[in-house]
């Protein structure tokens, strides 16, 4: 069980930018895998780094020193990396896991704090050779229009059946995509077949990776799962609904704002937050060796 750290870290105030210490680490810390708080406010203890090449995948943006995941997001990118070429491509191009200890990241996402997070390129690999510079050029694709509405020519069945083997997955939460891929997945996918549609929710971007997020895992008591759940999110059914369709409507082409309506609160993004933002058990993973 992880214990907090009085003050949260060696020496520093709580005040202390969690993005800043987080980022410095550039291994991992030496405990039991162990996931604290939630994906956007949170950190992991004994994260496992995915080998920059394998049988099947390859890991991007070396340079970002973010291929550490949970045990279960590290098996889970294996898997998924057969289920690729079961479909036919040569396998996947990884992107973003989390930092060696999880946290608040330096740059880019909210999420990705605690290993469970990961970005799985639309981009088929033509190779799985790419040297380490060329991993840091080479840019994936995009497969939705620039009106935000339809998938483009990029799209292919095998985008849909490597997202449906990952919707499949038991160890899966849900499976972040631009609202045009889930329009088009609900168009096509079988009628008898679409249960696992549920875990595909349209979110702004992604058109040009898709991003796993894991369940909470057994060994980690303190990691918080997200609220509302997919069944929540789609009334039980496969969001195949009204909810859907408003990412391509009233999002892109909002209706005026209420002059009444009260002002919503500010909202922080987690490169403000410092060490007091985070569970208390983050000064121990943060300072453990």
């Amino acid at each position: 069980m992880l214990g907090a750290v009085a003050g949260g870290v060696q020496g520093a105030s709580a005040g202390e930018l969690a993005n800043q210490l987080f980022g410095a680490h550039r291994a991992p810390s030496a405990q039991p895998p162990a996931v604290v708080g939630a994906y956007a406010r949170g950190c992991a203890a004994g994260l496992v780094e995915l080998a920059e090449t394998g049988p099947g995948w390859q890991a991007m943006r070396l340079g970002r020193n973010r291929n550490w995941g949970h045990p279960q997001t590290i098996a889970f990118i294996k898997d998924l990396a057969g289920a690729a070429q079961s479909i036919g491509w040569r396998g996947i191009y990884v992107g973003d896991i989390s930092q060696p200890r999880g946290g608040p990241m330096t740059s880019g996402h909210t999420s990705h704090q605690t290993g469970l997070d990961v970005d799985i390129w639309m981009l088929p690999p033509a190779r799985l050779n790419l040297s380490r510079a060329e991993r840091e050029s080479i840019s994936s694709i995009s497969v939705r229009t620039a009106d935000q509405r339809s998938v483009n020519a990029n799209w292919t069945a095998q985008h849909h059946a490597l997202l449906r083997a990952a919707a499949l997955d038991v160890r899966v939460d849900r499976i972040f995509v631009a609202a045009a891929v889930k329009i088009e997945m609900c168009r096509t996918a079988a009628r008898a077949d679409r249960a696992w549609l549920q875990k595909i929710r349209p979110f702004s971007g992604h058109n040009t990776h898709f991003h796993v997020r894991m369940r909470c895992p057994a060994d980690s008591p303190l990691c918080e799962t997200q609220t509302p759940t997919v069944a929540d999110l789609s009334n039980g059914g496969d969001g195949c609904d009204e909810t859907l369709m408003w990412w391509v409507t009233d999002y892109l082409d909002p209706p005026p704002p209420d002059p009444d309506a009260p002002a919503p609160p500010p909202r922080r993004h987690p490169r403000s937050f410092t060490m007091a933002d985070l569970p208390a058990q983050c000064g121990a993973v943060l300072t453990a060796r």
